[in-house]
Order: C-alpha cells, then sequence, then structure tokens
C-alpha cells in the first residue's frame, strides 16, 4: 500500500475531529473522500500532509512512519497538498509560484522537466507565467493550484475541492485534468463535494460522517448505494 492511515485521531483543542480513522490508497489510485461540511476531510488530507499533528494512531507512505513529520519533511517523501480555495501567492507571479512549490527539489533538471509538462498539461499558465497570480480568474488560479503542487513531483497528490467556485464547464475541464495527471503516474486522494464527479473518476470511496469513516467501497457501488444516492448524488 502506498498510503495507510490508521485508527487516527485528531483534536482542535478540546474538541476531537477524527475519532479514529482507517483508510489505504494504493500506487496509481484515485480515491475519494465524501462527506458534509464538517466531516472531517479536510483535517484529514492536511494530517496527512504534516500540517495538524494527531493526538493517536499513525500515518505510512508505504513501510515509512510520516505521521509525526512536518509538513516541509512529508512533501520530501512525495505527499503534495492542493488546498481548499487555491490559496495561491496572489502578489507573486505565475512562474513565482510554481518556483515555490518545487522548493524541496535539488535537480534542477528534473524541476524544468516538471515545469515543460506543467505547460503542456496547462497550457495557460505558460500564457500567463509573468502574470500576478491575484490577476488570474477562479479556474485560472485553481490551475495554479494544481500545478504548483505538481511541481513538487509527487507520488500522491492530495486535492482538497478542486472545483469549489467553479463554473460547470470548468468543473469539467478540471476532472479531465486530474484523470490525465493520475494516467500520468500520479497517485491521487480527492476530496470533493461533487460526489456524482468524484465517483466517476475515482477508483474507490469513503465516506465521512462526524470525524467517523462509516462506509468504504468501488465507486461504482458507491454511485448505486441507495444511501449514498439519497445523501449526495440527489436521490
Amino acid at each position: 500500500m502506498l498510503l495507510t492511515v490508521e485508527d487516527l485521531y485528531v483534536n482542535y483543542g478540546n474538541v476531537e475531529a477524527l475519532h479514529g480513522i482507517n483508510l489505504e490508497v494504493d500506487e496509481g489510485e484515485i480515491v475519494t473522500i465524501l462527506g458534509a461540511n464538517g466531516a472531517g476531510k479536510s483535517t484529514t488530507l492536511m494530517t496527512i500532509s504534516g500540517l495538524i499533528s494527531p493526538k493517536k494512531g499513525q500515518i505510512f507512505y508505504k513501510d515509512t512512519k510520516i505521521s509525526k513529520l512536518q509538513g516541509h519533511e512529508v512533501v520530501k517523501y512525495g505527499i503534495a497538498q492542493v488546498p481548499e480555495g487555491r490559496r495561491v501567492f496572489s502578489t507573486l507571479t505565475v512562474q513565482e509560484n510554481l518556483n515555490l512549490g518545487a522548493f524541496t527539489l535539488n535537480d534542477k533538471e528534473n524541476v524544468q522537466k516538471t515545469l515543460a509538462w506543467i505547460f503542456e498539461l496547462f497550457p495557460r499558465m505558460k500564457e500567463r507565467r509573468e502574470q500576478l497570480a491575484g490577476t488570474l480568474s477562479g479556474g485560472e488560479q485553481q490551475m495554479l493550484a494544481i500545478a504548483r503542487g505538481l511541481m513538487a513531483n509527487p507520488r500522491i497528490l492530495l486535492l482538497d475541492e478542486p472545483s469549489l467556485g467553479l463554473a460547470p464547464i470548468l468543473v469539467k475541464s478540471i476532472f479531465e485534468t486530474i484523470k490525465q495527471i493520475n494516467e500520468s503516474g500520479v497517485t491521487v486522494l480527492l476530496v470533493e463535494q461533487n460526489a456524482r464527479a468524484a465517483l466517476k473518476l475515482a477508483n474507490r470511496g469513503y465516506v465521512m460522517e462526524v470525524g467517523r469513516i462509516v462506509l468504504e467501497d468501488r465507486s461504482e457501488s458507491l454511485l448505486k448505494n441507495p444511501e449514498v444516492r439519497k445523501a449526495y448524488l440527489g436521490g
């Protein structure tokens, strides 16, 4: 297994946000986490990324325990997160944002190779490379956020609500791009409110409710599950 989360508990002060999460992501998969706002999806991703310290439980990248590492150390293992809300550096150019995504890499030749691939994946980013990130459209900022994550040359990409606030036509484009990224060899763990689109894209899915995983199955089974259809797919 490429990524394993075992019995993960996370607190915000005295409030327990995650209550014993278990999940696995195998190499080459797209796995999605579904759930309502406040279910603990983003907390799960941020804990995997080392941005939040768990109260209890373990996270493994292959056979290496990473649950006590800080964020910049986790990135070195090949795990990069694209945060909810894009969070690009608005006063920096597109190119400067991309450069920051590669801050853990020392191989300049590899960085340039990754950059060339990203410009093929997102031609708009090449056109806008000298433009300030804050002047990009919402869709372009989402492209930049994903591209910045890819600059770390990750084995696993954690995507938090990539379609949030985007027009339907842009949502379709973003999901097609995620599929391309996965086909290039990057494993994807996806948190997404658009449950139908996420399940159509993913191999497997987990359903979270109030800090717990209540259901796990193949995506095609979750799409047919009456409870999932009622709660997340509009009946």
